[in-house]
């Protein structure tokens, strides 16, 4: 089955800081992930126009990107992602897979605007498939909403973007967002978009721990 998700988002870059950002790793790890995070089996072929179009094809799906210098120094983004849908990733995968990249585009826009040119670091962890997780998640975080300030492993933040299956937080160094996909059969998950020193394995044991001390509540 045939599937086609389309975005167009304004960014507060130029074309070429948006081109580092899609298609470098340290800034794809600002608000995606990188090339290393992909499975060895889903292994990319890229076709680059810098920093004008890149595409990347994953097996039956592909990725396109297309980058338009707009005015004040800004950019608008042309964004695609289709292929072929396996019947059994369910009725909900396609409406989740676009909520997803209604974050990630997002989260791109935030990562030029908070921390341009910055080298990130990325790192996920995910719970135990439990529903219960989520509203887990939002109480130890005080069900906050967009504007507030909060707590979290890693420091004190401000939340950005609340959705029903999404919420975002702002540290001084970093985008944590946190993705519920129970929908689809996975556990929430933490991706932390980390743009000062620390390592990654340090990320991924942190919110590993916060993640079970939540799941054990």
């Amino acid at each position: 089955m045939n599937f086609e998700i389309r975005r167009e988002i304004a960014l507060p870059a130029g074309p070429d800081e948006v081109w580092r950002a899609i298609a470098t790793p340290e800034g794809q790890a600002g608000w995606f992930m990188t090339v290393e995070d992909v499975p060895e089996d889903a292994a990319a072929e890229v076709v680059e126009d810098p920093p004008r179009r890149l595409e990347q094809r994953f097996g039956t799906q592909a990725i396109e990107y297309v980058v338009e210098a707009a005015s004040g120094g800004s950019t608008v983004l042309r964004f695609v992602h289709s292929g072929i849908r396996e019947e059994d990733w369910g009725d909900e995968w396609e409406t989740m897979t676009g909520l997803g990249w209604d974050l990630y585009l997002f989260t791109l826009a935030e990562y030029l605007r908070h921390f341009p040119g910055r080298p990130a670091v990325y790192a996920e962890t995910e719970a135990p498939p439990d529903p219960d997780v989520w509203p887990g998640v939002l109480a130890a975080l005080g069900d906050p909403h967009v504007g507030d300030r909060v707590e979290t492993p890693v420091g004190p933040g401000v939340v950005d973007i609340r959705t029903g299956t999404h919420l975002g937080i702002r540290t001084d160094t970093a985008l944590v967002r946190f993705h519920e996909r129970s929908l689809i059969g996975m556990g929430t998950a933490v991706g932390h978009h980390e743009t000062g020193s620390t390592d990654r394995e340090s990320l991924v044991a942190t919110w590993s721990r916060w993640l079970d001390g939540v799941a054990e509540r």
